[in-house]
């Protein structure tokens, strides 16, 4: 690996990496995770028979809050004013899963995968804790970037 690492200086210590001399330019990321749990579960869920109340619901705003908030949560991300934050949910009745996708829109001149990463990881953390009470046992799994656009480096999307 021959590229340098951003967020450290010339003798690695930690830095934000200045931005000021980027151009300004369309970027989106989407990430996509899942919530592994008892069939049972994915039921009420899916029913909205939670006492709790509308898993989903709570989940999407928690997600959209999260991705807001981004740069108070990791250290060296900028704060950014985001064009648009959608977080969608399927179930995956075979594998006894909710799969969450996330998709964070930006004009700027950082892109804005952490901020995708982050809305699926928190809208993941709150179905947990909205169905805790009858499985504990969930899992949250294979959180991940799966495409970011713009910018210098352009387009990449996983395989």
């Amino acid at each position: 690996m021959s590229q340098k690492l951003t967020h450290l200086d010339d003798e690695g210590s930690a830095q934000m990496v200045d931005v000021g001399e980027k151009e300004v330019t369309a970027r989106v990321a989407v990430a996509r995770g899942r919530v592994e749990m008892q069939p049972e579960t994915l039921r009420l869920i899916r029913e909205g028979a939670m006492k709790k109340g509308d898993v989903l619901t709570v989940a999407q705003i928690a997600g959209i809050q999260a991705a807001k908030r981004t740069y108070d949560l990791i250290p060296l991300c900028h704060p950014l004013l985001l064009t648009h934050i959608s977080l969608t949910f399927s179930f995956d009745e075979e594998g006894s899963a909710i799969e969450i996708e996330g998709q964070v829109r930006v004009s700027g001149k950082t892109g804005v995968e952490m901020e995708a990463l982050t809305a699926v990881s928190v809208a993941a953390l709150t179905i947990y804790d909205m169905a805790k009470a009858v499985d504990r046992g969930m899992r949250l799994t294979e959180i991940r970037l799966v495409e970011k656009q713009g910018g210098k480096s352009g387009h990449w999307q996983s395989d």
